[in-house]
């Protein structure tokens, strides 16, 4: 993709719109609403990812009551022409179509290969990559087995929603309050995880959420990795003029 004069790519990631209640969320989800009307002026597109609902299940005919804002402002600006990409994180692994359906927006569960005016980008949000993580993947094994989600979906969604509130919010495993300490350059397991992609072929830019901390690594010549922080203590996004990458705080 070679962007339009005047026209840049913005990333964000991390909302975990939900937590840690409905009530306290809605403020954080008007701000990036907010910040979804300001970046539509000039984007050519919207990469999300990852942890944008502290939990998302779909049944085959209900989706999470709330987020109407946010579901709205994509719908919006997907309608309008302006491509957004989505990437499943930890919090919303049980996604499945109604991205695709309801806001023509793509899913990915899997890093992807992206290349914007000849750099070349290597995006996802994170989870399970590189050396760390080790509580999560274990985790991740179980919440991905099609027979787990199988099983899940016959609780009442009121059950289910209640269960995953408490499980999302409660239990530091599975939300990764204690990974959330910068380890040092040396051992921050996704730049070490660029660091191994490197070897295979040379990326100029790592994107990744799920760590929640904005990081700037130098992995290799010429290739960095980014951490695009979260939005309930930073308000961090990427942003991609054509020529650089850049972190940036949205502040209102």
């Amino acid at each position: 993709m070679q962007l339009p004069l005047g026209k840049k790519i913005y990333f964000s990631s991390d909302n975990h719109l939900g937590a840690p209640n409905a009530a306290e969320s809605v403020p954080r989800e008007k701000k990036f609403v907010a910040w979804l009307d300001e970046v539509k002026k000039d984007a050519a597109a919207i990469f999300l990812l990852g942890d944008l609902f502290d939990f998302w299940f779909e049944y085959k005919t209900v989706v999470p009551k709330g987020f109407v804002r946010v579901l709205g402002k994509l719908a919006e600006i997907s309608d309008s022409g302006i491509l957004i990409h989505f990437f499943v994180g930890n919090h919303d692994l049980w996604m499945k179509d109604y991205f695709e359906k309801e806001l023509n927006i793509p899913v990915y569960r899997d890093v992807k290969e992206f290349t914007f005016n000849n750099k070349t980008f290597l995006i996802g949000h994170g989870d399970g990559k590189g050396p760390g993580d080790k509580g999560y993947k274990r985790m991740k094994k179980v919440f991905i087995n099609p027979f787990s989600k199988w099983l899940y979906r016959w609780l009442h969604p009121d059950w289910g929603m209640r269960l995953a509130h408490y499980l999302s919010v409660k239990n530091k495993l599975i939300s990764g309050d204690e990974d959330r300490k910068f380890l040092g350059e040396d051992n921050e397991w996704l730049a070490l995880y660029a660091k191994r992609k490197l070897e295979e072929k040379h990326y100029d830019y790592f994107i990744f959420g799920h760590r929640h901390l904005p990081m700037k690594i130098e992995v290799g010549e010429n290739a960095t990795y980014y951490n695009l922080g979260d939005w309930i203590h930073h308000y961090t996004y990427g942003v991609f003029d054509g020529t650089s990458f850049e972190l940036k705080e949205f502040k209102q």
